[in-house]
């Protein structure tokens, strides 16, 4: 019986079919006994001595997989090994894998179909014979394979045999206890992220963590020979997270926020000329329009309940353009005699770029270009501040906003303490209240208000300045790659004689006498109160105000709450100046850069929060996953505060067409991630999903621990320190477009974008040497050539070799030593990063772990014909399809091509 299969979208791994009770009505089922987070079960199979349907013809045979619930009694097609070619006696690498989610009990049956294939590329296969067991049946046979006979469809003659075997990941077969070495850390590979049973939290701790971030697991199982011919085993794993739709939640919210408070900023920024209140009004319209356009696309994902995933066909969704494409953990665990259990983890997620808002005009690197050249050289109706200054505004207008209350909840301590007649008390309020106060006063330091305070005062009906020259003659920036230069005043704002320059120095210098007389009045209260008890105090050698003190002094017996009271109020109300002043100015400042093309800007605005959006998902998730797996490694803590983290992005986007525009949202998308900072805290109550904190560039992620794991922290990193993140990206066009840049287009794009991420790397690695340890640096010279590696990372670099997939094997080799976070994507995170991530997998068991040279072609094929990625082609298209066909492949590197019969054409 010849079977041509056409439709086999319902061959994916279903993991989650409809749910069972335990009592089916006449009978009970039983449970298999599991670790948590680890899968149920797992098996292997191999046939003997298959009869051919015709004489002397090699079989080419696979095996399905289906399982038949006993409720139901329904068959579910599971999944399938690879095809063994020209043998009767077939050995499969692919194993069969049930993760801890899925419903399967000892009266479970499984059918394993065996059929020999005649046509790969259409798929076309001949019916050989069947066998089916009960997973009760496998779990007795223990260490011995369970042989079942094949029968034919009649259940008749047989046709030959299967072997299933029970695969337990960690424990050794026999025959492989005597090739373990003893000396197992000298064979520890610096690329090896470890988790062993010994040393990992208890299931029970990890649990509610893990699931906060990983849903929806697809397991495959494999079994490769090494050089020295036995076995190891790889768990592939690919999941979703949910984190794909709360980071993006949680920052639309921070946005909103942050943008409403911004307007009432706007909006109170007092009396203007004709002229800037009509641009002042304009502004206000759009920014609340986009305010408006925020809170309708948060209340839209708010019904994504439960969502973990955006698929490929999806990515254009104007609802759905903040949530990260396909993103997913992609897992590989290694078990291996000689070596202790190896995780692998790549973050695989479509290139984040603003598919709804398109690409015609090319991409934010550009546009952020264009717009700030004509910003600067088309300023008639506004004045111009440079991005840095614009920058320092939003962070000083922060500043104020964090320092003012701060300020005022010490003062109110500093009298609390006072009533409460306690010196100690009283000292360390006072010493938090002088710290946050000098950080005020120093805020205000920058020639950026003193320019900004005097623009607002040409802008004031009746000021000079209604409408201001070209910013042209400005000295203030010669070019916008040069930093302004500090304590110069704007040139294109003039002098005006009626403005006194010197009454701004008055005012937030007042705020530092205000506070030098409350020091004062609490070194004369701590000396006195010790003079009355006999002892001498020491008194403080500050500044004084001695009119001021002595008068309130000449009442000694008066109470301290009302001695201080006085000077607290002065120091309140000269802060509250200088904020009305302060704020006032910064807001115009800020004005300028919005009135400028409206509402070009805002768009502009837009298209960075959701590209950045769709980068923040993926760097949490990413993050959330390497602190779980490196938490018992310390020499990964300490870099973790001491240098930062280190996170790799791969990207395989053609500089052709669309794919440029989106190589220039990625490029700006990671390099903001800069600006982005880890706190970890310690998880008070069940929900353990992050929380977003800051506002724009100036984000801090919280990240919640359960308490056990919290304790094994170092302890700069309990005590609340930031911990920086620096994203480097790496593009390799490899597709058939790529072709057409190479020879027909322009390359620039990526070699410019390679060399200067190559120079943040040698940064990044620069400050590793410098500030790690001596021994750990002693020690990892000694297992890792970094050096050598990134000279050969350079050269590739320099070289402009078409097509240079070299460039990204050294800087993910170079982002697993440095202990990094990988990351790789294409337009869809499908098809060439399904090609690229099977293909680290491979070489790293080639490199890694011996994998036997003659099974690495067979080993990429197991991988993509049947693992992991083509389920991911499943859940994204609904067809177990790659979307290329025979002529693009023909464009790509040798070893990014599928195997034969796996791709085709596809709706993507």
């Amino acid at each position: 019986m010849e079977i041509k299969e056409e439709g086999t979208s319902e061959e994916g791994q279903h993991f989650l079919p409809t749910p069972q009770t335990h009592d089916t009505g006449d009978f009970q089922l039983t449970s298999i006994q599991k670790t948590p987070n680890e899968p149920q079960l797992e098996f292997i199979l191999a046939c003997k001595d298959l009869v051919a349907p015709v004489r002397d013809r090699k079989l080419n045979t696979l095996v399905q997989i289906s399982v038949i619930h006993p409720a139901e009694q329904g068959l579910t097609r599971y999944s399938s090994t690879e095809i063994v070619e020209g043998t009767r006696d077939p050995l499969f690498l692919t194993g069969v894998t049930f993760p801890s989610e899925y419903p399967i009990y000892e009266e479970t049956k499984i059918k394993l179909t065996v059929y020999d294939v005649k046509d790969k590329s259409h798929d076309t296969r001949s019916f050989l014979g069947y066998a089916s067991f009960k997973v009760g049946e496998l779990l007795k046979s223990k260490e011995q394979p369970l042989a079942l006979s094949l029968r034919t469809s009649d259940g008749g003659k047989v046709v030959g045999t299967i072997e299933v075997s029970v695969v337990k990941m960690g424990e050794i077969e026999d025959g492989e206890a005597d090739h373990i070495t003893t000396d197992v850390q000298a064979q520890k590979c610096a690329l090896v992220c470890e988790c062993t049973a010994s040393e990992s939290v208890s299931g029970k701790d990890n649990l509610p963590f893990l699931n906060a971030v990983l849903k929806n697991p697809v397991c495959k199982l494999y079994r490769f020979p090494t050089s020295d011919n036995k076995w190891m085993r790889i768990r592939e794993q690919m999941s979703e997270s949910i984190l794909s739709f709360h980071i993006p939640k949680e920052l639309i919210s921070l946005h909103i926020k942050e943008d409403l408070c911004r307007n009432q900023e706007l909006k109170e920024l007092g009396e203007l000329s004709p002229h800037w209140d009509n641009l002042r009004k304009n502004v206000l319209t759009h920014c609340d329009q986009m305010v408006n356009m925020y809170q309708d696309i948060l209340t839209e994902l708010s019904k994504e309940t439960g969502s973990s995933f955006k698929s490929s066909s999806n990515k254009g969704e104007k609802t759905l353009e903040f949530v990260p494409i396909n993103l997913h953990l992609q897992r590989m665990h290694v078990h291996t005699p000689q070596l202790k259990d190896a995780l692998y983890d790549v973050i695989t997620v479509g290139a984040p770029a603003a598919h709804f808002q398109g690409f015609k005009n090319g991409g934010l690197r550009k546009l952020l270009h264009r717009f700030e050249t004509e910003r600067r050289n088309t300023g008639y109706q506004f004045i111009y501040y440079s991005p840095e200054n614009t920058a320092k505004a939003k962070e000083v207008l922060s500043n104020i906003n964090q320092l003012q209350p701060l300020i005022a909840t010490h003062a109110d301590l500093l009298l609390n303490s006072a009533s409460q007649h306690s010196p100690d008390s009283l000292k360390n309020s006072l010493k938090m209240l002088s710290e946050k106060t000098e950080l005020f006063v120093h805020a205000f330091k920058d020639q950026l208000v003193r320019s900004a305070l005097l623009a607002l005062y040409t802008a004031r009906p009746g000021g000079v300045l209604n409408k201001p020259p070209s910013p042209k003659n400005s000295t203030e920036e010669s070019c916008p790659q040069d930093p302004p230069p500090p304590m110069r005043r704007q040139d294109s704002i003039p002098h005006h004689s009626d403005y006194d320059e010197e009454e701004w120095d008055r005012v937030w210098a007042n705020v530092g006498k205000s506070l030098n007389c409350v020091i004062a009045m609490v070194d004369k209260l701590i000396d006195r109160d010790g003079a009355s008890e006999g002892s001498s105090g020491s008194r403080r050698d500050g500044e004084k105000e001695p009119s001021v003190v002595d008068s309130v002094m000449s009442h000694p017996r008066e109470d301290w709450y009302e001695q201080l009271y006085p000077l607290i109020l002065t120091l309140k109300d000269c802060m509250g100046e200088v904020v009305s002043r302060a704020k006032q100015s910064l807001t115009f400042v800020l004005l300028q850069e919005l009135a400028y093309s409206l509402p070009q800007c805002l768009m502009l605005t837009l298209r960075r929060d959701v590209v950045f959006s769709q980068a923040l998902a993926g760097l949490v998730c990413g993050f959330i996953i390497k602190l779980h797996t490196s938490l018992h490694d310390p020499g990964f803590l300490q870099q973790l505060h001491t240098v930062g983290l280190l996170v790799q992005y791969e990207g395989l986007l053609s500089t052709y067409s669309d794919e440029i525009g989106m190589l220039e949202d990625m490029a700006v998308g990671v390099s903001d991630l800069k600006n982005v900072a880890f706190k970890i805290i310690e998880a008070k109550s069940n929900d353990v999903l992050p929380v977003i904190t800051g506002r724009r560039e100036h984000y801090v992620v919280e990240v919640k621990l359960p308490a056990r794991m919290f304790e094994s922290l170092p302890l700069q990193i309990k005590e609340g320190q930031l911990l920086h993140v620096y994203p480097v990206l790496f593009n390799v066009g490899i597709n058939e477009q790529q072709t057409l840049a190479e020879r027909f287009g322009d390359v620039s794009l990526q070699e410019s974008i390679n060399q200067e991420n190559f120079e943040l790397l040698k940064e990044y690695y620069t400050t590793f040497m410098e500030k790690m340890p001596p021994d750990y640096i002693s020690q990892f010279q000694e297992q890792n050539d970094l050096k050598g590696f990134l000279e050969n990372l350079h050269q590739n670099i320099q070289a402009k070799k078409r097509k240079n997939v070299e460039i990204m094997w050294l800087a993910a080799t170079i982002c697993r030593k440095l202990n990094g976070i990988r990351f790789t994507c294409c337009k869809s995170a499908k098809d060439r990063t399904s090609m690229s991530v099977t293909l680290e997998q491979c070489s790293i068991l080639r490199d890694e772990h011996q994998l036997h040279k003659d099974f690495f072609i067979r080993a990429l094929d197991c991988m993509r014909r049947e693992g992991c990625r083509i389920e991911n082609v499943l859940k994204n298209i609904k067809c177990r399809k790659y979307a290329f066909n025979m002529l693009q492949l023909m464009a790509f590197p040798k070893y990014y091509r599928p195997p034969e019969g796996t791709y085709g054409k596809a709706d993507t």
